[in-house]
């Protein structure tokens, strides 16, 4: 196991990354209900973040045999922010989005939708720098962004169960089952994506009928 001393003051360390998760969740967040306002179908569903542990940190880089000098070239999800869309369509359009940002700069796309991994694994990364402005200094902060629909997340998170039991050494039988069921769930979302309009019309009749009735509570 990696000795964590050549990280002087990890709570010190990790601080930064804390703040770019919040700022980016809230940001991002913004965006949808940017869209919302305006009554138009918004491309992120719901967003979620979180800061790599110091214990999952030195995990992965024992895996990886990452050299203690690396650790901010080789762990480039320190910080993570993953996105739900309804549609494969909104995570290529949420992309696009991100991409003419002027608050961060994206320095690597890795495209797991069309290119899947043997796995099954789907979904759309990007590594971003993102600027954070602490008390005396602004500390650039790498963090991956990963860009899902439900189905793919909910497959994902199945798979990352059984990748910490096997250790990434499936027996063949559930590495089979994994990809039946990764097919599965992208043809899930291509039926979904064939009905989109009928689903977005839905949706805003659902988000009217209910503002109408917070309103009658209000009168």
């Amino acid at each position: 196991m990696i000795a964590d001393n050549f990280i002087e003051d990890w709570q010190v360390f990790l601080a930064p990354y804390q703040q770019a998760v919040s700022e980016l969740k809230l940001k991002l967040k913004q965006i949808r209900q940017e869209y919302q306002a305006q009554h138009l179908h918004a491309p992120i569903e719901f967003v979620t973040g979180r800061v790599k542990s110091k214990e999952s940190i030195l995990e992965k880089m024992e895996v990886r045999q990452i050299a203690p000098e690396d650790i901010l070239i080789g762990v480039q999800d320190i910080a993570g922010i993953r996105i739900m869309c309804q549609f494969v369509e909104d995570i290529y359009y949420t992309a696009d989005l991100l991409s003419k940002r002027q608050d961060f700069k994206v320095l690597l796309i890795r495209d797991y939708i069309a290119n899947h991994k043997p796995s099954g694994y789907r979904s759309y990364h990007m590594v971003i720098e993102y600027p954070v402005q602490r008390a005396q200094e602004v500390i650039p902060v790498i963090c991956e962004i990963q860009i899902r629909t439900l189905a793919m997340n909910f497959w994902a998170t199945i798979e990352h169960s059984l990748n910490y039991k096997y250790q990434g050494k499936y027996p063949d039988h559930i590495l089979k089952r994994l990809e039946r069921a990764s097919e599965a769930a992208f043809l899930l979302d291509e039926e979904m994506s064939e009905i989109r309009n009928e689903i977005q019309e839905a949706t805003r009749f659902f988000e009217k009928r209910h503002e109408e009735r917070n309103k009658e509570w209000e009168d």
